[in-house]
C-alpha cells in the first residue's frame, strides 16, 4: 500500500503545484491521451519485442509483487523453520529413509499438510524435497550440497529479478520515447504555421506533453516501481537461503536445534524471530 500511498502523494504534489503556480489542466487535459497512446503504446511494444512470452507473463505478475510487498514475514520464517526442524530431527533419529514417504509425496505428507503455505509455494517445496532426496542417496558431503544449493538460488535470485530489469529497462527508455511524441507534435505544430499565435501556442503546449508524460513515467513511476520490485525479489530470495543454511547445518553433524538456529539468523532483521519465539514453536509443533 505505501506504493499505491508514494504514487497518490506524488501526483498531487506535481500537478498540484502546477495549479497553485497559475497553470491550467485544459491542454494537458486535451493532449493526455494522445500523447498516452504514443508513449505508452510504444513502450508496450518495444517491452514485447525485447522479451519472450514467459517473460511478459512473469512481468505481469510483477505489478502484483509490488503491490502486496514481500510475501514472507516472522510468521512464515517460524513455519518454515518449524517444517525443517521437523524433518532434520526425523533425519537423526530414524535416518535419511524414514524422510522418503514425506519428499516423494509431499501432497499426502502430514508434515507439508501442517504448513499450507510452504506446499504451495513451488520454489521451496522443490528445494526442501530435493536436497532430502539427495541426502538420502547419500549425497551427504556439505560442501557439495552447499555449492550446488548456492547456484541454485543465484538461478533462482536472476530469474526473479529479470522482472526488475525489465521495469528499470522501460523507465529508461521512457524519455525518449516522451522526445518522439514531442517531436510528433512539432512536426504536427509545423504542418500549421500559418495558424494565429494562439493555436500555434496550444499546439506547441501539446507537443511538450508528451516530454513531460515520458519524464514523469520513467522517473516519478517506473523507476522507483523497479526499485520496489528488485527489493521485494531480494527480500523474498531470503525465505530460501534459510532452506539452505539448515540442510547444510544438518549434513555437517549439528543438533536440530543448533541447525533451525543457524537457518533463524540468516533470516532478514525485520522478519527473524526471537530465539524465544522459535523455541516455543518448536516446543508445541505438532505434526501427525
Amino acid at each position: 500500500m505505501t506504493t499505491i500511498g508514494g504514487l497518490v502523494f506524488l501526483l498531487a504534489m506535481v500537478f498540484g503545484g502546477y495549479v497553485i503556480a497559475g497553470g491550467k489542466f485544459g491542454i494537458i487535459l486535451h493532449s493526455l491521451p494522445y500523447e498516452m497512446m504514443m508513449i505508452g503504446g510504444a513502450a508496450i511494444g518495444a517491452f514485447v519485442m525485447g522479451n519472450s512470452m514467459h517473460s511478459v507473463k512473469h512481468t505481469l505478475g510483477g505489478f502484483g509483487q509490488i503491490i502486496k510487498g514481500e510475501r514472507f514475514h516472522k510468521h512464515e520464517y517460524v513455519d518454515l523453520l518449524s517444517l525443517l526442524y521437523w524433518f532434520v530431527r526425523l533425519a537423526q533419529t530414524k535416518g535419511a529413509m524414514a524422510l522418503e514417504a514425506h519428499i516423494e509425496k509431499p501432497a499426502e505428507s502430514v508434515a507439508f499438510q501442517k504448513f499450507p503455505k510452504i506446499m504451495a509455494d513451488k520454489i521451496a517445496l522443490a528445494m526442501i524435497c530435493d536436497y532430502l532426496r539427495m541426502v538420502g542417496m547419500n549425497a551427504d558431503d556439505p560442501h557439495q550440497i552447499e555449492d550446488i544449493m548456492s547456484k541454485e538460488l543465484k538461478k533462482v535470485r536472476a530469474e526473479e529479478l529479470h522482472v526488475a530489469h525489465t521495469f528499470q529497462n522501460t523507465a529508461d527508455a521512457l524519455p525518449a520515447l516522451g522526445i518522439v511524441a514531442a517531436v510528433l507534435g512539432v512536426i504536427k505544430t509545423m504542418a500549421a504555421i500559418d495558424s494565429p499565435p494562439a493555436v500555434l501556442g496550444g499546439m506547441i503546449g501539446g507537443a511538450l506533453v508528451g516530454t513531460f508524460l515520458g519524464i514523469l513515467l520513467a522517473y516519478g513511476v517506473m523507476g522507483p516501481m523497479a526499485t520496489r520490485l528488485n527489493g521485494v525479489i531480494e527480500e523474498d530470495c531470503k525465505y530460501y537461503e534459510v532452506i539452505r543454511a539448515v540442510l547444510v547445518a544438518h549434513l555437517h553433524g549439528n543438533a536440530p536445534q543448533v541447525a533451525v538456529e543457524a537457518g533463524r539468523k540468516t533470516a532478514p532483521t525485520h522478519s527473524m524471530p526471537s530465539f524465544a519465539e522459535l523455541e516455543e514453536a518448536l516446543q508445541n509443533l505438532q505434526i501427525g
